[in-house]
């Protein structure tokens, strides 16, 4: 546990306690003294650099909780991942083609007998979404919007407080649920892939113009800010995991945060900046590790992203701008020493491929990991294969089961969010609780069909604190 999680305002304490004192009581729970208040966003006030106010268990801190050897961080080759093309380089062509059968087999069996998720309109709805997301990629981006030196006006000018506050005002506007902003160093240039997922060298020179060859991706050294943003998922469609409808609203977010890449970079552009975007998917750097550090959420058992406000569901994405913003700051929820006594992923997963350590290690599982930073390290072959072999979709069950899954629709929720950041010995208990609410049941596939959803299936109600 850091100092910072210690130290909790005494009005805090009060309410916290009085409300565990109530919530213990059988059958008794009592609604916070401090009022939550759900708002439209417009209504909603952001900060000079454009953050909105977050709860006040969520706190800002100079480290991130996921412990980091600068020194022994390198530069990540995208190529050795087990993802996509780079299974095969573990498993070899051989095991590929006899997975790949067998998941054909399946699927066909699955749609003959007509299995709830798996239906005719299960995979219609999963093919459609995969059709529309595979719009081209690019790292310079289109390149058609007017730059200012066009329109014969200036180049847009302001304070780094005021580049953040229009870019997430901007990048909402296109799709993003949170957006944050880490600067280039010499520590978190580390993070950005040495080779790129295609193959393609990562460089950073002293050039003005970035610039792309057939061998190499070149980014100039003064393009030094990340925009790091995440896509939200429905919870009601992964809730239905591992399935085709489950499946889809992954391939949605994808296909939503190309959409938002490319206006990203027309916007940039159009402001007389450079914006360099995912070449391919999961392309440029890592992206859990640049949403840790811009403080959008904290490195989960499942060695993912965990966020305050939504959760585990969420994809994340990033890009690289020479435009100078106001960076962000690790935070610290109590979500990664949660994860240290739940363990409710692991438990649930299929494939045996989280880790069911007490703590995190140092120690990787493969290739496929990132060495220098202590985690939670998954076996990513054995996730693969589940899927091909067993799911016969992409899996995600690790992020439906999680607790913090939830939508934050009562006030209990946001309690126990701050119950675990502020005192971690209520984590084993909280973990029953959401065993015995069944939170992390797997609900009917069929059902969704008959679900009234909001758009893209995803609720953008947020609250906020009103002292």
């Amino acid at each position: 546990m850091t100092e910072k999680r210690k130290k909790i305002s005494r009005r805090d304490f009060l309410k916290l306690a009085g409300l565990s004192t109530s919530s213990l009581a059988v059958g008794s729970f009592s609604p916070p003294t401090r009022k939550k208040s759900v708002l439209p966003h417009s209504k909603i006030i952001l900060d000079e650099a454009g953050r909105m106010k977050r709860p006040w268990w969520v706190r800002e801190v100079d480290k991130p909780t996921v412990e980091i050897s600068w020194e022994s961080v390198k530069r990540f080759d995208a190529r050795t991942a087990a993802r996509g093309s780079g299974f095969i380089n573990y498993v070899g062509q051989e095991e590929v083609n006899r997975l790949t059968k067998i998941a054909a087999g399946k699927e066909k069996e699955r749609l003959l007998q007509k299995v709830p998720g798996y239906t005719l309109k299960d995979q219609a709805l999963s093919a459609a979404q995969a059709s529309s997301s595979s719009s081209k990629r690019s790292f310079l981006g289109l390149q058609k919007a007017q730059t200012p030196e066009e329109r014969g006006v200036p180049t847009w000018k302001g304070s780094s407080s005021d580049a953040a506050r229009i870019l997430r005002v901007a990048m909402r506007h296109f799709g993003a649920a949170t957006v944050g902003f880490v600067e280039l160093n010499e520590q978190t240039k580390k993070l950005i892939y040495s080779y790129d997922t295609d193959g393609k060298e990562i460089v950073f020179e002293d050039v003005d113009i970035a610039y792309e060859t057939t061998e190499k991706r070149v980014i100039p050294h003064k393009a030094k800010w990340v925009i790091v943003y995440t896509v939200q998922m429905s919870a009601d469609a992964l809730k239905r995991a591992p399935t085709a409808i489950a499946e889809q609203t992954t391939i949605l977010s994808y296909g939503r945060a190309l959409d938002i890449q490319i206006k990203t970079q027309e916007f940039i552009r159009g402001l007389g900046y450079q914006c360099l975007g995912e070449a391919n998917v999961n392309g440029l750097g890592i992206a859990p590790a640049l949403a840790v550090m811009a403080g959008l959420g904290e490195l989960g058992r499942h060695n993912r992203v965990i966020t305050p406000e939504f959760g585990p569901m969420v994809r994340i994405f990033k890009m690289i701008t020479d435009l100078p913003v106001t960076t962000d700051k690790p935070i610290d929820a109590g979500i990664m020493q949660f994860c240290s006594s739940c363990k409710k992923c692991a438990e649930t997963c299929p494939a045996s491929a989280l880790s069911l350590d007490d703590e995190p290690t140092w120690d990787v599982q493969g290739k496929w990991n990132n060495s220098g930073h202590k985690a939670y390290f998954e076996h990513s072959l054995k996730c693969r294969t589940y899927m091909m072999e067993g799911a016969g979709t992409n899996c995600s069950i690790c992020f439906s089961v999680c607790p913090f899954a939830k939508k934050n629709k009562v006030w209990l929720h946001n309690w126990v969010k701050g119950g675990i950041s502020s005192f971690p010995t209520l984590d084993g208990l909280l973990r029953s609780l959401d065993d015995a609410f069944s939170y992390g049941a797997q609900k009917s596939p069929e059902e969704w069909w008959w679900l009234n959803l909001p758009e893209y299936g995803i609720n953008t109600e947020q609250t906020i604190d009103e002292d």
